[in-house]
């Protein structure tokens, strides 16, 4: 099949680089509480040695690791003297350090980390709050990434761009430099994290906090909700420890400060939930599926608990027999909420479609494609994952939808798609079943 004539991909390669590093804990447990007698004979062995030499030594040691990384981070000497804070309780025993030897025992308990060197896909797009010196009739959007490194851990990462006027699309270069979240609270299952204002947003990487997302935070679907004129941007996303996922949610108004909460219900239970940009009749209203391979429509009066819903869309063309899924929230139209959803297919064959459903009952689905709007392109099958393309939100932009995909699990593009020319397509595709 070939790509529609309305989709105009656009000129667009996003790749995974693995010059972008962070650094993380340095031990094979998560946290230091998790160490074993062994482990800390161990850390306390290390540390006996670096007090061992003297402090013309320790001086030209500290100099020399800092002059190898200190270009590569953003201030490292207190991300020294932080992790050697965490570590304070294993080494308890030894006499007070120095200023100098705190931030070199702090540098050994640390290792680089290349978040992004393996993949950098399932991209969402929200409008970014922030428009100030925008040219007219023109936007700025954020673009969220699930980035992959070592051992396929995945984070959220971002960057920034800009729509024209016309539709062209240009993407802001990655920062040189990349930070983590600092946690500024911690209630139940709740996480609070914040980044200093002064980092760029392209800069700021969510990684994995609770033991349930140790693996991975995948496939954050953005959208930006809007009630009482206040708009919060919300992300449904997987976290993964390994073996077990679970739904759960993030909350931000500035992209600074995330809240991260586990969604809870029944409906909560698989990946892939979808919430609506606004209440529906009162009520939150989501896209899930949790049988695996339909589409079911989800209302709940509170944003973190969400009960059974009714099935909505069931698999029936061949691209889509294994599976479908959403490719992030509803869109809303004039026509009605338009949904992107992906179909898996023989070899699983990864798919990109779309449904049209009713503005005020959108348990009604008033259009369809039978036929893939998106599909791998032979010269570009091959990647982390192949024959995968897949998106977690689109946006709509005057009279086109702007859709970001990732391709094989790898990279990510970016297209336009003809608002008119598809809603025609997909009202004929329902009335030719």
């Amino acid at each position: 099949m070939t790509t529609p004539t309305f989709f105009n991909r656009q000129a667009l390669h996003l790749r995974p680089d693995p010059s972008r590093v962070v650094v993380r804990p340095f031990r094979p447990a998560v946290e230091p509480r998790d160490y074993t007698p062994l482990d800390k004979t161990r850390a306390n062995h290390l540390v006996h040695r670096l007090l061992s030499l003297n402090e013309a030594e320790v001086a030209e040691l500290l100099a020399v690791t800092l002059a190898n990384f200190d270009d590569r981070h953003r201030n490292l000497p207190e991300i020294f003297e932080q992790r050697a804070a965490e570590m304070e309780h294993i080494f308890a025993g030894h006499s007070l350090f120095s200023a100098a030897q705190r931030q070199l025992v702090g540098s050994y308990f640390l290792h680089e980390y290349s978040f992004e060197s393996a993949a950098l896909f399932n991209p969402s797009i929200v409008p970014h709050p922030d428009q100030t010196g925008v040219a007219p009739d023109c936007l700025r959007f954020i673009l969220s990434l699930r980035a992959v490194g070592e051992g396929h851990v995945s984070s959220l990462t971002f960057r920034t761009g800009t729509i024209a006027a016309d539709g062209a699309i240009t993407v802001d270069p990655p920062a040189r430099l990349a930070t983590l979240q600092t946690i500024t609270a911690r209630v139940g299952d709740r996480v609070d994290v914040t980044f200093s204002a002064d980092t760029a947003l392209g800069e700021r990487v969510i990684f994995p906090i609770t033991e349930a997302q140790s693996n991975g935070i995948e496939d954050a679907r953005f959208v930006a909700f809007t009630e009482k004129d206040q708009t919060t941007y919300y992300a449904t996303y997987t976290a993964y420890d390994g073996r077990a996922i679970r739904s759960e949610l993030l909350e931000t108004r500035d992209f600074v400060s995330f809240r991260l909460v586990p969604l809870k219900g029944a409906a909560a239970r698989n990946k892939g939930m979808a919430l609506f940009p606004r209440k529906i009749n009162g009520r939150y209203a989501m896209i899930a599926r949790y049988d695996n391979e339909s589409l079911h429509l989800v209302y709940s009066e509170n944003l973190h608990e969400w009960s059974l819903g009714k099935a909505i869309l069931k698999p029936e063309y061949p691209w889509e027999f294994v599976q479908i899924g959403n490719c992030g929230s509803p869109i809303e139209l004039d026509e009605g909420w338009l949904v992107f959803t992906h179909g898996v297919g023989p070899v699983r064959h990864y798919s990109i479609g779309a449904v049209l459903l009713d503005k005020d009952d959108p348990t009604k689905v008033i259009g369809r494609s039978r036929v893939p709007l998106v599909q791998p392109e032979q010269s570009e099958r091959e990647g982390y994952v192949p024959n995968v393309v897949y998106s977690c939100g689109a946006i709509r932009f005057n009279d086109l939808i702007i859709l970001p995909y990732a391709i094989s699990d790898t990279f990510s593009t970016v297209a336009t798609v003809r608002i008119d020319k598809l809603v025609a397509i997909l009202k004929q595709g329902l009335e030719a079943e």
